[in-house]
């Protein structure tokens, strides 16, 4: 009998059986068959320690033997207030203010919506749309699919539900870009700002490195002048670090390459190392702030029913101490240094007709092709490799776990290499 099972993404009428996943350690994961694929993807780049890493599995096992779960409403527990006076620590200074959920798409919700009542509790209720940059990928709920990219994006069948909400291109230079290049991006961004400032809330953005929309890196000094930009223009800037958060671009948060501070900053996927679904919104005191009033519209209208889930907290607590104590930074360095000299400085790679680029950005590289239609059964043909790739669109891409040795990361490296001989 086949699985009840909805797989995401999948398309039921050319659907192959999916394999089934038994166990794992490490990098690697287990087949039900005994077969063990190294993990490129990180799960959805989220279980940046690997599987069954025993400090995170004792973490949840300790705090189930204590409370699994309490409402947040009206009460508080400690691992609770521990994770949020840690994400205060750790992140950009003034973020100084943390509300629970459960997923990113959902922290992006609450971005969202706590952009749009700051507006309306300051007196500008026109403030009601948010600005985003094409290629942009923000989740699948619905409030996220509308700042999605419109054109390109996955959800454009759903167009004639979705709220509209303004684009700006989104940006060409490069990571190390000159400032000239940058300026150009700055000032098309600049140009719809002014168009539409008096309607628009929030600046959503994945700063340096947009994921789900095509793995587009861009620039520290895009981040600074948007930061300069919003505020000209008395618009919130929020980051969008559910993917780029905990080290993946080389820096603790993306942020950080630019030393900006946003007003808003939303964190999942790495925040528990992968092991439960949690997400975080941090807020500076001057959006935390204009909430502080006693009529009924001062409360900030959101309450999902597992926000600061013990559990949850108390993995997340763990996660960041083996990532500050086993010095995860040097180990993403590392891994930088291994896609840099086998993808990026790979003349043969780069020449080859079918691809069209090759990106490096911390624990992150992809290889884009000209064609989706190039990337054909890759996965399959990774599996032969005893690598787990799963490319999207155009693009073939590893985002591994922190902890892949040296030697796995050639194996992964050279399974995507081998596509293209």
């Amino acid at each position: 009998m086949a699985s009840p099972v909805w797989h995401p993404y999948a398309h039921l009428l050319t659907q192959q059986a999916t394999p089934k996943v038994v166990g794992g350690e490490g990098p690697r994961f287990t087949l039900e068959n005994g077969e063990t694929l190294l993990d490129a993807t990180c799960s959805w780049w989220c279980m940046i320690h690997g599987y069954a890493h025993p400090r995170l599995v004792n973490a949840i096992k300790e705090q189930a033997d204590t409370l699994c779960h309490v409402m947040l409403g009206g009460l508080t527990h400690e691992p609770a207030d521990r994770l949020a006076r840690e994400l205060v620590r750790i992140t950009p200074p003034g973020l100084e203010h943390v509300f629970f959920s459960d997923s990113g798409s959902v922290g992006m919700e609450v971005a969202m919506k706590m952009a749009v009542q700051y507006h309306h509790l300051r007196g500008k209720p026109g403030k009601h749309r948010m600005l985003s940059l094409m290629k942009a990928y923000h989740g699948d709920t619905s409030g996220c699919m509308a700042v999605c990219d419109p054109e390109e994006g996955m959800h454009g069948l759903f167009a004639g539900y979705l709220p509209s909400h303004h684009f700006a291109p989104a940006p060409t230079a490069s990571y190390d870009a000159e400032p000239e290049a940058v300026a150009r991006d700055l000032a098309a961004l600049r140009a719809v700002l002014e168009q539409h400032h008096h309607e628009i809330a929030a600046l959503l953005m994945e700063p340096l490195l947009q994921a789900a929309g095509g793995l587009n890196m861009t620039s520290p000094l895009y981040l600074k002048g948007a930061r300069e930009l919003c505020d000209e223009f008395d618009v919130l800037l929020v980051f969008d670090e559910v993917a780029t958060g905990f080290g993946r671009t080389g820096k603790l948060f993306a942020a950080d390459h630019a030393a900006i501070t946003p007003d808003i900053m939303v964190l999942s996927k790495g925040l528990t190392g992968g092991y439960l679904g949690h997400a975080a919104t941090l807020a500076t005191d001057r959006v935390h702030d204009a909430f502080i009033g006693d009529t009924p519209r001062h409360a900030f209208m959101h309450g999902p029913t597992f926000m600061g889930n013990p559990l949850a907290c108390r993995v997340a607590l763990e996660s960041l101490a083996v990532f500050e104590e086993e010095n995860y930074l040097e180990k993403i360095a590392a891994l930088n240094r291994v896609l840099r000299e086998e993808l990026l400085a790979d003349p043969a790679l780069r020449r080859h007709p079918r691809v069209r680029d090759v990106r490096v950005l911390g624990a992150t590289a992809v290889i884009e092709v000209n064609d989706a239609t190039d990337l054909d059964g890759v996965a399959a043909f990774a599996r032969t490799q005893g690598v787990w790739l799963r490319p999207f669109g155009r693009w073939l891409y590893t985002m591994p776990a922190y902890i892949t040795s040296r030697e796995d990361m050639h194996n992964i490296t050279q399974a995507m290499k081998a596509w293209f001989n």
